[in-house]
């Protein structure tokens, strides 16, 4: 059944007509009154609606049964990642929000290629966040991850909460963790193509995380952070 996120408040017996992202894929589908999909607002759980009637631009539905089913992973992981150039960033949130991820932090490393500010950055925001409704749509989950405003590490580290936090190094000495699979909330930061700084690594470390390999291969920095992400799940 094809599922849409509906981020309106939902409650059986609902008659309602859909936004404009989701209207314009039931019609891309060239649905009809009475057919069947799924709508999720992120809130929790997932609705069974129905068709009730096809616009030109607008669809409405009646909203049905609630069901209390999640597709979260055990453990909540945030990830604080490196801005990758050209289309990798999207491919990255994608599989994230596939793979589990609580919410994405892009961040403006100083070795990052693509630099964001004013309009654009918001453009690249709003087109991450529509990236994660999609994959979120096509793989099951009720929850939409976050992706938050790009920073720099110094700006992440004066807003922060303690917790948990791990990062991604190739410092020498460095031990792959015993087990990534808990209970209790992380936050993994993993540099862009190039790693991190010397400098941004050290305020790292300095702040509490701790430096974790995935072993002796290099990965790219696309990469990397799914893997941790398909080990916490």
């Amino acid at each position: 059944m094809p599922r849409f996120y509906c981020p309106v408040p939902l409650q059986t017996g609902l008659a309602l007509s859909l936004p404009p992202g989701a209207a314009r894929h039931v019609q891309v589908l060239r649905m009809q009154p009475g057919g069947m999909i799924t709508l999720f607002n992120g809130e929790g759980g997932e609705f069974d609606a129905t068709v009730t009637r096809m616009g030109r631009s607008d669809v409405d539905v009646e909203v049905g049964t609630h069901h209390l089913v999640e597709r979260e992973a055990a453990r909540a992981v945030h990830l604080l990642v490196g801005i990758t150039a050209n289309e990798r960033m999207d491919w990255l949130v994608e599989k994230a929000t596939e793979l589990g991820v609580t919410s994405i932090t892009p961040l403006a490393a100083e070795r990052s290629v693509l630099k964001l500010k004013g309009e654009r950055a918001d453009k690249k925001l709003a087109h991450w966040q529509g990236v994660a409704v999609a994959a979120a749509e096509q793989c099951g989950r009720n929850r939409v991850p976050e992706v938050h405003p790009a920073v720099t590490l110094k700006e992440w580290l004066a807003q922060a909460e303690p917790g948990e936090r791990w990062v991604l190094s190739l410092s020498e000495g460095t031990q792959a963790p015993s087990a990534m699979a808990g209970a209790a909330p992380v936050t993994v930061l993993s540099g862009p193509e190039g790693g991190l700084s010397p400098s941004e690594e050290a305020s790292a470390l300095a702040a509490g995380f701790i430096p974790i390999t995935l072993g002796s291969r290099v990965l790219r920095a696309e990469t990397a952070p799914l893997v941790v992400l398909a080990n916490c799940a």
